[in-house]
């Protein structure tokens, strides 16, 4: 049988380590910072996905504000919502939005989407690829009758 996964998904489902710590992100980003070059793909999950990577000066503008919005959303000691592929050399991102965790740690049949992501790969629709769990469509139809 011919494999139709696309190397985003395969990517997204792949193996990830997780940022605890705040000064290990400043770490982490100070690494992403220093060894960036044009071709990241900047997708906020949500919106279409990115049709074009972005420049060097977009994903460091990117990385300094989402660095903003997680200290200032994420009020606790420990970071925990940025998890990579790679933390030397990076290639795959998720990084959760602190207002939307539910379960990012540990393990679920069905964890959160994260809010935004950093790759290498060119981005395919996240929630269209990643459908509902059947009993929430089976509930949906139920309820409307679709």
């Amino acid at each position: 049988m011919e494999e139709t996964t696309p190397p985003f998904i395969k990517a997204f489902r792949g193996s990830f380590i997780g940022i605890l710590r705040w000064p290990q992100l400043d770490e982490f980003w100070s690494v992403m910072t220093g060894s960036l070059t044009d071709g990241w793909y900047i997708y906020a999950i949500g919106e279409p996905p990115p049709e074009r990577s972005s420049d060097t000066e977009q994903t460091k503008k990117f990385i300094t504000e989402i660095d903003t919005y997680l200290r200032k959303e994420h009020n606790e000691d420990y970071c925990g919502v940025v998890y990579t592929n790679d933390v030397q050399h990076p290639d795959f991102i998720k990084i959760f939005d602190p207002n939307n965790l539910g379960v990012t740690c540990g393990f679920s049949d069905n964890p959160p989407l994260p809010g935004w992501i950093l790759s290498r790969i060119k981005p395919v629709d996240l929630p269209a690829a990643l459908p509902p769990p059947g009993n929430r469509r089976r509930w949906w139809k139920k309820l409307f009758g679709k």
